[in-house]
């Protein structure tokens, strides 16, 4: 029962999250907002930031107020955020919906992580959260296409529309629902509830797990919150799309470039792989300890990153994506059984809030650093631009550029949507020779290089403390 309510909820999630930032910033998509990747990333800084660091403080309300009332609450607010946002055009009333939208998950995750925790014991745990992230991914899996059949050709309010009404079956849930003793002690008040939540979160060794993590999940979310752009942009698919007769629903609308797959069904295949292989691989792996099995995905997923972000081919980009989603099934399934056995008796719920630093941290900061870097090295339609500021032989006038990429719009005379068109009708070329060029002229895919470095460097600090941990009976499951 309790992963059949986090399928609900993450069909839901998935299915906007997945291409909310195009429906945001992209700058030729029809039927979106078109805004700035700036605009973009702050929105997904905060949604980040109260999504995945508010179950620091509510993963202890759950423990004490009961599992049951947080769930609930958390399913109004995430009803509204999603109705919000698929009314609202204008920049704060949707930022208003999506921070509703963040609030709800950041109630839900220990909500339910908390009630899952406290049914499993140590000879099932593996196992128990393999299956739990396997009914995730299914959610995350049907998500996309739902989303896909919900927009249609520009209906985009619809997606918006279609996933409150997937969260709201959660409220049908809570009727066989069961609420599980916590073990907390239910006289204390509030201020004993964060006072709680501090004194065990400033322990040191844990600290620096979190830390690790971030880093970690900073480079993961790169795959669904910036990939999506990067394959819109500069993948091409459509050998994929021929080979394997991909279905006419699956191409992306509107496209200039022939038959092109949506970026959205192109990563689904990292939700069918976590389907089809999560419970098997928690099962293989249950026998080791948890931090070698993180070890193992956080390498693979290193890989899977370099594989997908360095390429054209959307060949390669599937092999990318195939050895990033290894690297998750050891890694995201583990991460939580790992601190759901560390945590001391009646603190489930604190510590699987814990859990959510490193993701909401690592994706806000992420957000932040990957619009820094598009917008100055990898956007197409940024490049575009640039291409025709330093070609002026092409607008058959002089172009007078300070090298400031803010300025390409002011000194070109030429926006972001119709910089490519632009770039096609004055050098003459389709849309596929316009993208191959600028990725010859200037290789967009060294953005992928920083976000690579972070998780190599979280890899040799998880080695660290994985040694030191050997000599800690409470941190060594």
């Amino acid at each position: 029962m309790l992963c059949t309510m986090e399928m609900w909820e993450r069909l839901a999630y998935y299915g906007l999250r997945v291409v909310v930032g195009v429906y945001i910033a992209q700058a030729d998509v029809p039927g979106g907002l078109h805004w700035t990747q700036a605009d973009r990333a702050q929105i997904f800084f905060w949604w980040s930031i109260f999504q995945s660091v508010l179950p620091t403080f509510t993963g202890g309300i759950a423990d004490r107020y009961g599992y049951k009332r947080t769930i609930f609450v958390s399913i109004t607010l995430k009803l509204a955020g999603y109705l919000v946002m698929g009314s609202q055009r204008e920049y704060w009333p949707f930022f208003l919906g999506a921070m509703l939208l963040a609030t709800g998950t950041a109630l839900f995750k220990p909500g339910i992580q908390g009630s899952l925790a406290h049914n499993l014991k140590k000879e099932d745990s593996s196992l128990g959260w393999g299956i739990f992230y396997w009914l995730v991914n299914v959610g995350a899996m049907i998500g996309p296409p739902f989303a896909g059949w919900l927009r249609g050709e520009n209906s985009w309010p619809q997606v918006f529309y279609g996933c409150a009404a997937i969260v709201s079956l959660n409220y049908g849930m809570l009727f066989t629902y069961r609420e599980p003793e916590s073990g907390y002690d239910t006289s204390k008040s509030f201020g004993s509830v964060m006072a709680d939540t501090f004194s065990n979160f400033f322990e040191p060794r844990l600290l620096a797990f979190l830390a690790i993590m971030t880093g970690f999940w900073l480079m993961m979310y790169q795959l669904w919150d910036f990939h999506p752009f990067f394959i819109t942009d500069w993948v091409d698919s459509r050998s994929v799309a021929d080979t394997l007769s991909i279905p006419d629903s699956w191409i992306e609308p509107g496209s200039t470039r022939g038959r092109q797959i949506g970026q959205e069904h192109i990563l689904n295949l990292n939700a069918a792989l976590i389907v089809l292989l999560v419970v098997p691989i928690s099962w293989a792996v249950q026998k080791l300890r948890t931090l070698e099995a993180m070890l193992g995905g956080m390498v693979m997923a290193t890989i899977g990153i370099l594989v997908s972000g360095l390429t054209t081919s959307g060949w390669i980009l599937l092999l990318g994506v195939l050895a990033f989603s290894l690297g998750e099934m050891l890694t995201g399934p583990k991460k939580s059984e790992y601190l759901g056995a560390i945590a001391p008796p009646g603190k489930k719920g604190l510590y699987l809030g814990y859990v959510n630093i490193p993701v909401g941290v690592g994706q806000a900061i992420g957000a932040q650093l990957t619009a820094w870097l598009y917008g100055n090295w990898g956007e197409k339609a940024m490049l575009a631009q640039r291409y025709l500021a330093e070609h002026p032989d092409l607008l058959g006038r002089d172009v007078s550029w300070d090298g400031d990429v803010s300025t390409l719009e002011a000194a070109t005379g030429v926006s972001r949507e119709t910089a490519m068109t632009t770039l096609c009708d004055r050098a003459h070329l389709d849309a596929q020779a316009a993208t191959d060029l600028l990725w010859t002229t200037y290789s967009p895919w060294v953005v992928w290089l920083p976000i690579a470095a972070i998780g190599l460097v979280s890899v040799v600090a998880l080695v660290m403390f994985n040694r030191a941990a050997k000599r800690w009976s409470d941190m060594n499951p």
